[in-house]
């Protein structure tokens, strides 16, 4: 087959973590043929969507994870596979590429698909499981947000499209920085907030679920570093072995005929304690470190998900 990734750089990535380049290089392994391109380089032209990229062969070289041919335009009707897989911002700019990628419906399978990867963000699908998330309050007024943390005492504020951990902030019964922050985030930028009551168990680790086409297939967790609250790899979290409670397994049946129905293969939710509190669809991450505990070829289950709808 003839894949693309829609990517942020190939040759930045770590070998040993980045869930994309785990994903080509089992496509290569299995005899597929790869193109890379940037979300930057792609384009609508007369009725046709296109992308100027790059064959690409992935190696685990870590200062060169990617042999790159010259540099070509190509119509994306004729690949079979089109990886959405850009990092967030969840910004209009991403919003767009998912407008053109859509386009593609019928001719190509696009993974994950990018009608329902615009409709659902991540922290706003939860909300559609309001009895598995922690109390939650999405306002971009400061009363409401206000209102919501005199309530619940010990809040989390984010932004509402962020990822990766940045932007997040604890506000204990304590602090007194909730309206220099609102102003701050309101300063640049028109986005509501999200605001959720803090979860205590976040201390023994936030853990990462992976399904594939709506199944769980296994989790790590990923505990905090001292003296900080969030959890995320990109700012420290330690990734940890971890078997799958009999809560993550109700959770996922809940979810995940919605996920499969919806088109969406890979995707890694985020479970506190006993709670849902992310469902990741736009470039989840986590396969090198569950596989590295488990054993278990998850970049196969899901490929062998995607050759299943061709």
């Amino acid at each position: 087959m003839k894949i693309a990734f829609q990517m942020d750089p190939i040759g930045a990535v770590d070998i040993n973590a980045d869930s994309s380049f785990r994903l080509a290089e089992e496509a290569q392994a299995r005899g597929h043929m790869l193109f890379f391109y940037s979300p930057d380089q792609l384009a609508y032209q007369e009725g046709r969507i296109t992308a100027r990229g790059q064959d690409m062969k992935v190696q685990r070289v870590a200062d060169n994870p990617a042999e790159l041919g010259p540099e070509r335009e190509v119509d994306l009707a004729e690949f079979d596979v089109i990886w959405l897989r850009q990092d967030p911002p969840f910004d209009m700019h991403y919003i767009t590429s998912t407008h053109l990628l859509d386009r593609l419906k019928g001719q190509v399978l696009v993974v994950n698909d990018p009608f329902w990867v615009r409709n659902y963000p991540e922290k706003l699908l939860v909300l559609d499981f309001p009895d598995l998330t922690p109390p939650t309050t999405i306002a971009r007024d400061l009363q409401t947000i206000k209102a919501f943390k005199e309530k619940h005492g010990d809040v989390i504020l984010k932004p509402l499209y962020g990822n990766g951990g940045a932007g997040v902030f604890r506000l204990d019964a304590n602090d007194r920085n909730l309206t220099s922050l609102h102003e701050l985030f309101t300063g640049f930028s028109r986005e509501p907030l999200i605001v959720q009551k803090f979860l205590p168990d976040v201390s023994n680790g936030d853990k990462r679920v992976i399904l594939v086409d709506g199944e769980a297939v296994g989790a790590i967790n990923r505990v905090p570093a001292k003296g900080e609250t969030r959890s995320n790899m990109h700012v420290g979290g330690r990734p940890e072995k971890i078997g799958l409670s009999e809560r993550d397994r109700a959770i996922c049946a809940a979810i995940g005929p919605l996920l499969k129905e919806k088109g969406q293969i890979f995707v890694g939710i985020d479970v506190i304690g006993d709670y849902l509190t992310e469902i990741n669809v736009t470039s989840p991450t986590g396969i090198q470190e569950l596989e590295r505990f488990d054993g278990v070829n998850i970049a196969e289950k899901i490929w062998q998900a995607i050759e299943a709808r061709l």
